[in-house]
């Protein structure tokens, strides 16, 4: 992959301007995936470049090429994931529209969570690694990932509480609560699994965590 193909290559453009074409496109792709995985169990210290390529399959020299340093392929990283959270954002927010009970919302705002998280098991783990970050970091990780989903789904806490359907509590505790726990379960489920037949049954495991985390805000 590495090798003549690359250095018949074009220099290539900022990241920020758009994602190479053709041959490159798989190697750009593989790096992604490789650094989320990579960030996500052994964290950004714990981390290097040369690991992430040899999960990747790539030439190490394609992660200068296409992102600069290991700082630029973590914050593409946050990026990919900031896309890939968007429609579970939006949809949160169009919960607040739906001819529901507030707590038909929470309970298909907490559907669709679920159903985000078990696509993928290492964006919990991303997530749980991450926020251990400091400083510049963090800051790209609250802002770019947390806050949006934060956003949408405490509002619908709060139309509950205001209409007296949930108890009142801090809606940012609940929210964060909730987060860490069914990202924790999930993510970690082979974890899990060393005490409980129910990560074995993927819907059964995934119909579990629903029903625990309804539990949450009875």
């Amino acid at each position: 992959m590495a090798g003549s193909s690359i250095s018949a290559r074009r220099p290539a453009t900022r990241r920020t301007r758009g994602r190479p074409a053709g041959s490159a496109l798989t190697g750009f792709d593989s790096l992604l995936r490789g650094a989320r995985q990579m960030f996500a169990t052994q964290g950004y210290e714990g981390t290097s470049v040369r690991e992430i390529a040899r999960l990747a399959g790539v030439d190490p020299a394609l992660m200068s090429h296409h992102f600069g340093s290991k700082e630029g392929l973590w914050t593409a990283v946050v990026e990919q994931l900031s896309q890939q959270l968007g429609p579970l954002v939006e949809a949160t927010k169009q919960l607040q529209l739906a001819r529901l009970s507030p707590r038909e919302r929470i309970k298909q705002a907490l559907i669709l969570f679920i159903d985000f998280l078990f696509e993928d098991r290492y964006i919990g783990m991303f997530f749980s690694t991450a926020t251990t970050e400091q400083g510049d970091r963090l800051n790209v990780l609250i802002e770019g990932l947390m806050r949006p989903y934060r956003d949408a789904f405490v509002a619908l806490l709060v139309d509950a509480m205001e209409a007296g359907k949930l108890k009142a509590h801090d809606p940012d505790v609940m929210h964060y609560m909730m987060v860490s726990a069914i990202s924790s379960a999930v993510s970690y489920s082979h974890v899990l699994s060393t005490f409980s037949t129910l990560p074995d049954n993927t819907d059964e495991f995934r119909q579990s965590v629903l029903e625990i985390a309804l539990g949450i805000f009875r």
